[in-house]
């Protein structure tokens, strides 16, 4: 590029498509509010849920540990945008035969990227931001009036329980089964139908 001080520099270019971008962006938006039809009903004020009718209020405080998992996902999604191009860059025979420190240089960088990236997962994992609810460990507490030592000796004691294993099948079948005599009600029912 000449010195000529009608031509623009780099920095002057960057200036220009900077400034047009923002024109574009702009003009778009008025135009748009200029000849957009602008009818509201409350069938397009609603919100739209997956075709279900909304219930209760949208201003429901839930967990952003969602956000986080998802963050650290695309963090490490996008570390393979890095990898990919500097596999196949720095891979060219030309380059390490050029220069036979090239090929040790790049995978020692592409090393030390990579250590940062797992130290930063390390650290995440770590600090618990990865489990998706933390639990609080507390002792339920019930306010009733049965005294807490009555409830220490019902754990404390000691319950004989039946093995069902070990009984013998053949003693069970030979045991003769007593038949129970049918019980009488002592009176008939009798419902008397309206209208007889």
């Amino acid at each position: 590029m000449d010195d000529h001080p009608t031509q623009l520099s780099e920095y002057g270019s960057i200036l220009l498509i900077g400034v047009v971008g923002i024109l574009l962006v702009c003009v778009t938006m008025f135009m748009s509010k200029l000849l957009a039809p602008n009818k509201p009903n409350p069938i397009k004020l609603s919100t739209y849920e997956c075709g279900e009718e909304t219930t209760g209020s949208s201003w429901v405080q839930f967990n952003p540990r969602f956000y986080v998992i998802a963050l650290v996902f695309l963090l490490f999604d996008v570390e393979l945008i890095f990898v990919f191009p500097w596999a196949t860059v720095f891979g060219q025979a030309e380059l390490i035969a050029a220069d036979s420190r090239w090929g040790w240089f790049t995978l020692i960088e592409m090393g030390i990227f990579l250590g940062i990236l797992i130290l930063g997962l390390v650290y995440v994992w770590v600090r618990g931001d990865l489990d998706w609810v933390r639990p609080k460990h507390t002792i339920p507490s019930v306010d009733t009036g049965i005294p807490l030592r009555a409830y220490e000796a019902l754990n404390k004691k000691q319950y004989h329980i039946k093995d069902y294993k070990s009984v013998d099948v053949s003693t069970v079948i030979t045991e003769k089964v007593e038949v129970q005599p049918k019980v009488s009600l002592g009176f008939k029912l009798r419902i008397k139908k309206p209208n007889a």
